[in-house]
């Protein structure tokens, strides 16, 4: 499959409220519409993780992150545009997105993906997309495809196959900026 036919094979699955596996800006995620509550459901099953735990979400911009948080602090926007390397940061308003995301505190780690893939997929979308690493709970991120679970892999409902043969081994880096500034690093 081309890229083109992979993206929109990708963005279908995702509109039909199927889960996703797919290559991202980190690492091998799992992946669904941030809207669709039963895919994000399905996303706890596969993980087999504690619904307790939230997830990350993408964005495609800077102008798609202000639709789904309140209140930016004006900080972020500086930390976004000069982070080097995939920054998540958690932020205390989000909005417009089902609260089964949000932390027990109301909270949500959101990442404006630079990343061409994700982009493509969430543009096609036009919403938020779930990023989770591709393990079940508990276990080690996978650094490549050939090393994500059977667990994982038989239980998605499509697999996007752009970049296969790539190693990623580092998750984004974890902020929380509450409405003071108050900057914690996370991971």
């Amino acid at each position: 499959m081309k890229n083109n036919e992979v993206v929109k094979a990708g963005v279908d699955a995702l509109r039909e409220g199927k889960t996703i596996l797919y290559p991202t800006d980190t690492i091998w995620g799992i992946g669904c519409d941030a809207s669709d509550v039963g895919a994000i459901e399905r996303i706890y099953q596969i993980k087999q993780r504690p619904e307790t735990k939230s997830f990350i979400v993408l964005v495609d911009s800077v102008a798609m992150l202000e639709r789904y948080v309140k209140e930016i602090p004006d900080v972020c926007y500086d930390l976004i545009d000069y982070a080097e390397q995939p920054l998540t940061i958690i932020y205390d308003t989000p909005f417009n997105l089902p609260e089964k995301l949000f932390a027990d505190d109301g909270s949500l780690g959101i990442r404006v993906t630079n990343d061409a893939l994700c982009q493509q997929l969430i543009r096609g979308l036009r919403r938020p997309i779930v990023s989770t690493s591709a393990n079940t709970s508990g276990n080690p991120s996978p650094t490549s495809y050939s090393t994500i679970e059977s667990a994982i892999t038989e239980n998605v409902d499509f697999i996007l196959e752009d970049r296969i043969h790539e190693t990623m081994t580092h998750p984004s880096s974890i902020i929380k900026i509450d409405a003071n500034q108050r900057v914690e690093v996370i991971r």
